[in-house]
């Protein structure tokens, strides 16, 4: 049931030109919407669209940053393809972005952006991506923020009654068997279920489905790693104005004191 595939990343280019523009042909070829990445600069700014049921819109947009992994020549110009590259997460980063915004926004949508950044592992939030997160919700009325990297879940903030996942982990990858940083459980991962008001934008729940990773295929987590993802999530969203309990489905709730 995958929708959308957001294409700004560190890995994205690792076949070249070529990989890049086979992996659009065959995601748009099985109906799947992408962001951040395209044949050329107007293309990868461009954002999946998915039109909402009480009207209006879902525009997902896809970023990635300099820092975390991508090289400089990966980004897409006028005439050749690549992704969508911010030199740093400064103001002028910020603007770029909240003007590719403007660009396609029509009243009554919402507004997704993805940001690779970051590294791959360490629970610590940089201030900056804080300050660039938070920026983006005042200055471009974000009304979600889904930062990825980090190969392990990271703590979630609500601001402005907006949901920021900073490092939501992986859902799937091809590391098991590879030793190191085993502290961090990235075998353990989520599913997220955010609802937002259609009319406002703002957060009303978010739901997490614990998830295992065992044999490269995707399992529901046991109660025992449930309960391990609950305490880093309580831990980190401390800070953060959040924590997370356990509901008698086995998913965790988020719950938050809005900054």
């Amino acid at each position: 049931g995958v929708d959308c595939c957001v294409l700004a990343n560190n890995n994205v280019l690792d076949w070249m030109a070529e990989g890049l523009l086979e992996t659009l042909d065959a995601l748009h070829g099985a109906g799947i919407q992408t962001a951040g990445a395209g044949r050329d600069l107007a293309s990868a700014c461009a954002p999946a669209i998915f039109p909402m049921a009480g009207g209006g819109r879902l525009l997902v947009f896809a970023v990635a940053e300099h820092y975390s992994g991508v090289a400089r020549d990966w980004r897409a110009s006028e005439s050749t393809p690549g992704i969508v590259l911010l030199p740093d997460l400064s103001r002028d980063s910020q603007q770029a972005v909240a003007a590719q915004i403007a660009r396609f926004r029509q009243p009554g949508d919402l507004v997704l952006v993805s940001i690779h950044w970051g590294g791959n592992w360490g629970y610590a939030i940089p201030p900056a991506q804080r300050r660039f997160a938070h920026g983006l919700i005042d200055a471009a009325q974000v009304d979600l923020v889904h930062g990825h990297s980090s190969h392990h879940v990271k703590g979630i903030e609500v601001y402005r009654g907006r949901l920021i996942l900073y490092g939501c982990g992986d859902f799937l990858n091809d590391y098991e068997g590879i030793h190191g940083h085993e502290a961090y459980r990235a075998e353990l991962g989520l599913m997220y279920f955010p609802t937002l008001d259609d009319a406002s934008g703002r957060l009303r729940r978010v739901l997490l489905s614990p998830t295992r990773i065992r044999r490269f295929r995707v399992e529901r987590a046991s109660a025992e790693d449930t309960a391990w993802l609950a305490g880093v999530l309580n831990r980190e969203g401390q800070s953060l104005g959040t924590q997370v309990t356990l509901d008698k489905q086995g998913r965790l709730r988020l719950h938050w004191c809005d900054q």
